[in-house]
């Protein structure tokens, strides 16, 4: 009968067949699926088989909106307060205990409705000690309140009783601004008919009271106004002198708090005897609401059959394509649940969800992934590649053997104490800074320790034509960018292949025709830099007039391609105008993104001289001995600041020369229901 059900929607019951999309293998692949059984049994299906797997369900009643005789479910999940109440135990039960019913707690197993009868009888037990530690707390805060009120007279010797009944004198309590008490003092009280009481005094007030004649009140009250008196109005229970009323609330507040204290350990001696039940409960409810709560996402239909009304649930959504198989081959023998996988695309109407899946090392660098935007489902995982060339070059700009071993070493440290992603990523930064560092001949800043493998950066020249002497590593930084641009190219052109945009893989900018106008580019200029022969100059205009028309008839050229009626929007002149400013672009851009990658070069000359000028400082010219501290200090602030300013431009170039010729990072993130 669920099968009639399933077979009326508009999928399809070939679990041997998965449309992968092409997907990189670091993109896991996704599945999506549908689930139907009757109405009943859908909170056995979520706790047996959907809680072992991951799975991002989706709304099925969106999801499934050409189906006929849908409807969501309307229903109170009746675990949500049982599994509020188990929570507040478990919070309630001390740490030591809970420490020790950790292992213990595993052996526990009781079913939902043993958990409910556990919590509701807890709930009896307690709710008596509960009311009766909630009064005498209330108590407590009302006499701490009056604790704090009557502090401030303790000095005044008098029963406030006696005072309350005064009858031709008015009293005041208050307070008032020491500063204003200073010059009432001095120059209005003893012109007043009135006394004043002083009570106690901090920095700031001076507590007390002042006694009236009944008649004179209302002049002597506007006087005290005006020197900012806060009147103060004390209870009328209060017996004896406040220092009396003091002591006899302190008493009667011990009391209150012995009180409370033997009603918490009461509490807490009834949670102990069940604290492995308690924290099994806990959890087992807390699934048991998070599973009901499933019905939010699920659909419900009908099915009549022999003259018999049946209702049955629907879910679908997401899961990884392993899990989906291994769901499939659980649910085998289980008459009363439906599975089937959808193969057509058209049918799904969102994208699949993008979970990433990458070997342990490169795990950490999906965070600067994330900050971009996660790759979408069928789109290149740009993080092994991320990883790869920002190490590579924070190395190349950063190298000192000493400085890269503390930044390794303490990124690990960190990574292992914290679990820190950026900390990861500093680690292995650290280990290319390393690398290069022996490279550089540079340990600390010291370059006559150990020598230079490949060259050092603020000395190498070399001489190039019309240009003479310029710094080597600018040159290789360059050429190194030439290289990383073509293979942008190259991951973008893939990328539109197989999403098949043919204006992207062929036409565009980083195409086809931009990889051969660029290689082009950097043919000729190779090729002049070491004195070779160019090609004649009918081979250059093919090479870069070609290229740089197809860039520029790429709208007339995807839409003869896609057989379209109309090969370009608006006028010719316009198309043409707006070609020429583009080709403009395009040209500039090319330049500018090749220039960027000089300041690889730039920072590894600019961190040689900045440990140039800290040896300097240190005093450690011509072999003297140097001041070690300087060098520390000197290691740590180069260390810090220059290793920020590197990550950053590190991540910049990442970002605008790389990810911007390939990746967009529209995907959306995949989110199992139980996590």
């Amino acid at each position: 009968m669920a099968l009639a059900i399933m077979k009326s929607f508009p999928i399809f019951l070939n679990t041997n067949h998965y449309f992968t999309g092409g997907v990189p293998s670091v993109i896991v692949k996704m599945k999506f699926i549908n689930i139907t059984g009757p109405k009943d049994d859908i909170d056995r299906v979520a706790e047996q088989y959907l809680s072992k797997y991951e799975i991002q369900l989706e709304n099925a009643v969106s999801e499934l909106k050409s189906v006929a005789n849908i409807s969501p479910f309307v229903e109170n999940n009746p675990y949500k307060e049982i599994s509020q109440k188990a929570a507040v135990f478990a919070d309630a039960i001390s740490a030591d205990v809970v420490s020790a019913s950790g292992s213990a707690t595993n052996t526990v197993s009781l079913s939902v409705d043993d958990c409910i009868s556990l919590v509701n009888r807890l709930d009896n037990e307690l709710s008596q000690l509960t009311k009766e530690k909630e009064n005498v707390e209330e108590k407590i805060s009302q006499y701490r309140t009056s604790l704090d009120d009557i502090a401030h007279f303790k000095g005044l010797h008098y029963d406030i009783d006696s005072i309350m009944d005064f009858h031709h004198v008015k009293y005041r309590f208050g307070k008032i601004a020491q500063e204003y008490y200073d010059k009432f003092e001095k120059y209005i009280y003893n012109d007043l008919h009135a006394i004043f009481h002083k009570c106690q005094n901090d920095n700031e007030y001076v507590w007390g009271v002042y006694f009236v004649l009944a008649d004179e009140a209302d002049q002597i009250d506007a006087v005290y106004s005006s020197l900012h008196f806060e009147r103060f109005y004390l209870k009328d229970d209060y017996k004896g002198t406040p220092g009396e009323a003091y002591n006899e609330i302190m008493e009667a507040l011990k009391r209150l708090e012995e009180q409370a204290s033997e009603l918490d350990k009461k509490i807490s001696s009834i949670l102990s005897r069940s604290a492995n039940e308690i924290l099994f409960a806990k959890k087992r409810l807390a699934t048991a609401s998070e599973n009901f709560d499933i019905r939010k996402l699920a659909a419900r239909t009908s099915h009549t059959s022999q003259n018999k009304r049946e209702t049955f649930y629907i879910l679908c959504g997401w899961m990884a394509e392993e899990d989906a198989a291994a769901f499939l081959y659980e649910i085998e023998g289980d008459e009363k649940v439906h599975c089937i996988i959808e193969d057509d695309e058209n049918n799904i109407y969102g994208q699949p969800p993008t979970k990433l899946k990458n070997p342990k090392l490169f795990k950490p660098f999906e965070m600067f992934v994330r900050m971009y935007g996660l790759p979408a489902y069928h789109e290149f995982d740009p993080t092994i590649f991320l990883a790869i060339t920002y190490t590579f070059i924070f190395g190349a700009m950063f190298g000192d053997v000493g400085q890269g071993l503390c930044l390794f070493l303490g990124g690990a440290l960190l990574y292992k104490w914290k679990k820190m992603d950026l900390a990861a990523i500093i680690s292995c930064a650290g280990i290319f800074s390393t690398f290069f560092g022996f490279m550089f001949g540079s340990i600390f800043g010291f370059e006559n320790i150990i020598p230079a493998i490949w060259l050092r950066p603020i000395s190498s020249m070399t001489k190039l034509p019309f240009i003479g002497n310029l710094n080597t590593v600018f040159i290789i930084a360059v050429a190194f960018g030439m290289f990383l641009i073509m293979g942008t190219m190259v991951i973008n052109i893939i990328n539109g292949i197989k999403s098949h945009n043919l204006e992207s893989a062929l036409f565009g900018t980083n195409g086809i025709a931009g990889l051969v106008f660029y290689l082009a580019v950097v043919i000729t200029v190779f090729l002049f830099m070491t004195g070779n022969t160019l090609p004649a100059a009918i081979v250059l205009i093919i090479m870069f007039l070609l290229p740089l028309l197809v860039i520029a008839a790429k709208e007339p050229l995807t839409a003869l391609l896609e057989k379209k009626p109309k090969l370009i929007e608006g006028s010719i002149g316009m198309f043409l105008t707006q070609g020429f400013f583009e080709l403009f672009e395009v040209l500039l851009s090319y330049f500018s993104n090749t220039l960027s990658f000089v300041r690889i070069g730039a920072f590894a000359v600019s961190h040689a001289a900045m440990m140039e000028v800290v040896l300097m400082l240190a005093g450690a010219e011509h072999g003297a001995a140097p001041n070690w501290l300087v060098i520390i200090l000197g290691n740590i602030f180069v260390c810090g600041m220059e290793g920020l300013i590197v990550g950053i431009q590190v991540l910049r170039l990442e970002y605008y020369e790389f990810f911007s010729r390939f990746y967009k990072g529209t995907g959306r993130e995949f989110k199992p229901y139980t996590k």
